[in-house]
């Protein structure tokens, strides 16, 4: 359907709904349109509105003398935008008139409707995968959910899940507090022995529980998860965040745990959750056929166990934290700087926070 057709469409639309006594205000809001066209539509007869759409297609461009420019450019470069289009005339052409970015747009459609010219987009390439071997890789991930208790309230818990790859063995561990690389390491530890073993590799986001920056492409790991890593066996690789060309199988896991086991499920403590969801995992998460794979995680498991490097328990340190005394200015100076604290924190001259 052209725009010709699609707009007398609209036109006979309007005073079809007229005539069944419907009001400007239920037309203008049905049909997407501003209440004074829907008047000014109204007003016209056939005729007038034919020779007003006429006169709209005729009506002369103000960047028509730009239309070779856009056309050369659009030609060579098909995907861009009519943004970019908008600057490359600032920067050509000193004598460009005020224009609104909406004039500039539609002129491009006009041009590469004239020229046939679509646009055309970088749009990335998937294929399938062979399935990895053995013990090669897990993926891991953190999720939060917001759960209701017995009273009514809401209580908010955060989760940490691994899978491995090959045979889709899944393992979740659930916390009430925000997790830290602290916290990340004694997950990790839980689900190497839940899994009796440790992948050669494990991939994860770009998340600050083990980053602290990307330093020109270099990832620079926080300092206890970078120790931990180097008593441990396994390699990293680090993807973008919710990416699952990357890692679907684990952002699949977590999507899979909030609606079928946390779903409508009452919080009562974090050990009582923890304990539900052992239940769950041996029940229906590793023991009901993958959907991929049409095999149950539990057998390949037993399978797989054989090719995992053997788990050796970390005596984990906990940081031990330094304790400095509070200014009456509610400030503490940490090595040579003052950094303020809520007002209140200052007590007594004894009082001190730990960093």
């Amino acid at each position: 359907m052209n725009v010709y057709l699609a707009k007398f469409m609209t036109y006979f639309e309007i005073h079809r709904m007229h005539r069944e006594g419907l009001s400007v205000r239920h037309i203008s809001s049905y049909l997407v349109l501003n209440r004074r066209t829907v008047i000014k539509y109204l007003n016209m007869s056939e005729q007038e509105y034919e020779s007003f759409l006429i006169q709209q297609a005729d009506r002369k461009k103000i960047l028509l003398p730009y239309e070779d420019f856009v056309r050369e450019r659009l030609e060579k470069f098909q995907d861009t935008s009519a943004a970019q289009m908008h600057d490359w005339l600032k920067e050509h052409f000193g004598d460009l008139p005020a224009v609104s970015q909406k004039t500039v747009f539609n002129f491009v459609c006009w041009v590469r409707e004239k020229h046939q010219i679509p646009v055309t987009s970088t749009e990335r390439e998937y294929q399938m995968v062979d399935e990895l071997p053995y013990g090669k890789q897990a993926q891991v991930d953190f999720g939060e959910y917001n759960m209701r208790s017995p009273s009514g309230t809401r209580a908010k818990v955060f989760f940490f899940t691994m899978i491995l790859s090959r045979s889709r063995f899944k393992y979740v561990w659930f916390t009430d507090r925000y997790f830290t690389s602290e916290l990340a390491i004694i997950a990790h530890e839980k689900a190497f022995e839940y899994i009796e073993g440790v992948p050669d590799e494990i991939v994860y986001d770009q998340d600050k529980v083990f980053i602290v920056s990307e330093n020109g492409g270099d990832i620079i790991l926080t300092a206890a998860f970078r120790a931990y890593t180097r008593e441990q066996s396994f390699s990293l690789h680090f993807c973008r965040k919710s990416d699952p060309e990357s890692k679907g199988k684990v952002e699949n896991l977590v999507k899979y745990i909030k609606q079928n086991f946390l779903y409508n499920r009452t919080y009562h403590n974090i050990e009582t959750l923890n304990s539900e969801a052992m239940s769950w995992l041996g029940r229906t998460a590793n023991s009901l056929p993958h959907a991929v794979t049409r095999k149950m995680p539990y057998v390949e498991h037993i399978i797989e166990r054989s090719f995992l490097q053997t788990y050796r328990a970390n005596t984990f340190k906990p940081v031990v934290f330094s304790t400095y005394a509070v200014r009456k200015d509610n400030t503490i100076s940490y090595k040579g700087n003052f950094y303020s604290l809520p007002i209140g924190t200052f007590k007594v001259k004894q009082t001190q926070v730990c960093v």
